[in-house]
């Protein structure tokens, strides 16, 4: 993910009680939670929000100025297969009252980092969500195989991690979507289950939030964005989650898309400290 827009103005600009009231039986995506519209488009290897131009032999490129935060209303486009009766809501927290957080980990899944991550994650007994680019997943197998057997969950972070995708026609964006959920489950073989749909960069809009619904997908935005995709030095990664903190905060992290030794160093800092403050890790659904 590259371009990012903060979550609190996200949260003012979305009616999410209306949208619940109509959301689709196994909701779409949803603009990135917090500041997030994933890396630019690019081919497999896919990059993390903000990453810096060339950090990533995938998508990933500059950061660039921060969307609008997602829409309320349904939107004009009808998505192929069916009609566009409402907007599926954006999941920016588990919904949980109690002191948990859902790690999710975007642009993967790597051969180098996604086996380092998921090491500190069983030392800790912590799950997550990791929010997987088509290809990478295709040329991965190993890697989702390893997500699964963890007891770890997936979802669908497209095949091209293309930031305007919303801009795209409704076909492109079916093809990003679905494309990418077909990948991550033949990679994972049989009885995968990809449950989660994240635009890259955040990028929801009503129709591509829909047809994440049509697929069975919900919308996993965050609530907590450590900017790891930043590279911004491990105190700073560790400090952004503390400031943002929350009961049932969605954390956004990322094994993918570049260097990710940052990431796993925070984490390695971040979990005990966590679990000595009293939170547990739980998957990011109500």
């Amino acid at each position: 993910m590259s371009r990012r827009f903060n979550v609190r103005a996200a949260l003012a600009g979305t009616a999410i009680a209306a949208l619940a009231a109509t959301a689709l039986t196994g909701c779409g995506a949803a603009k990135g939670t917090h500041s997030a519209r994933a890396g630019a488009t690019g081919p497999s290897t896919g990059s993390s929000p903000g990453s810096p131009s060339g950090s990533s032999s995938g998508p990933g490129g500059a950061a660039s100025t921060p969307p609008s935060p997602p829409k309320s209303t349904s939107g004009d486009n009808v998505p192929p297969g069916g009609t566009l009766k409402a907007s599926p809501v954006l999941e920016y927290y588990t919904g949980a009252q109690d002191r948990s957080v859902a790690l999710t980990f975007d642009d993967g899944p790597s051969p180098v980092w996604t086996p380092k991550i998921l090491a500190v994650l069983a030392k800790y007994h912590a799950h997550a969500t990791f929010c997987e680019i088509g290809p990478n997943a295709r040329a991965n197998p190993a890697m989702v195989q390893a997500i699964r057997a963890a007891g770890d969950q997936l979802c669908d972070h497209t095949v091209s991690h293309n930031e305007a995708m919303s801009k795209r026609p409704l076909a492109y964006q079916t093809q990003e979507i679905v494309g990418a959920k077909e990948m991550i489950e033949k990679a994972g073989g049989s009885g995968t289950q990809v449950s989660w749909f994240r635009a890259p960069g955040g990028d929801f809009s009503p129709p591509n939030r829909t047809i994440a619904a049509q697929n069975g997908l919900r919308p996993l935005a965050w609530s907590v964005d450590t900017t790891d995709w930043e590279r911004p030095g491990v105190g700073a990664i560790v400090s952004h989650v503390h400031h943002e903190l929350s009961k049932g905060a969605i954390i956004l992290m990322h094994d993918g898309g570049g260097d990710r030794s940052q990431t796993v160093a925070a984490l390695n800092v971040l979990l005990p400290q966590l679990i000595h403050a009293g939170y547990s890790f739980d998957f990011p659904a109500k």
